[in-house]
């Protein structure tokens, strides 16, 4: 289960930051459309976003680093939360800008804040788990002994004559 989490959350990420990489000037017009970062920041989060994406989903399909990397996500995907939460209750009409764009909606599209919320809340389970549990299958955790392998049992058992 672990594995799964892990790849389903590096993939979105590695996703995410890919599709805003080469634009990052719509990234930083997605940033600015949530009203909540004063410029300068709004900025330097819209040209830092697609970067931290990638490598922490890349360090999460990698299986390494993957506690720290699963709580630097969980804590990205409850920003994104709260972001779109708060665009929503603001009452402003934008795209969330997770899969890039300039977080303007195109001519009669509706924001789509209910199954985004849904996705990203989704996303933080996926991160908590990767960060509770052991690294899983595949984990270069696992394989360079920076975590117990997958099929670890505890060694301290009493054996009963």
């Amino acid at each position: 289960m672990t594995t799964i989490a892990r790849l389903v959350l590096g993939g979105v990420l590695i996703a995410a930051g890919w599709l805003k990489i080469g634009t990052p000037a719509l990234s930083v017009q997605a940033v600015k459309a949530y009203e909540l970062l004063p410029g300068g920041v709004a900025t330097a989060v819209g040209y830092g976003l697609p970067i931290l994406e990638i490598v922490v989903g890349a360090l999460l399909v990698l299986g390494l680093l993957t506690r720290a990397s699963a709580v630097v996500a969980g804590l990205l995907m409850l920003a994104f939360v709260a972001g779109i939460a708060s665009a929503w209750a603001r009452g402003l009409r934008i795209d969330c800008g997770c899969f890039g764009g300039d977080g303007t909606l195109a001519a009669g599209q509706e924001p789509a804040y209910l199954s985004e919320l849904l996705r990203d809340a989704g996303l933080v389970l996926c991160a908590a788990w990767a960060a509770w549990f052991p690294p899983g299958r595949l984990a270069l955790d696992s394989a360079l002994g920076l975590s117990d392998p997958p099929d670890h049992h505890d060694d301290n058992e009493e054996n009963v004559s």
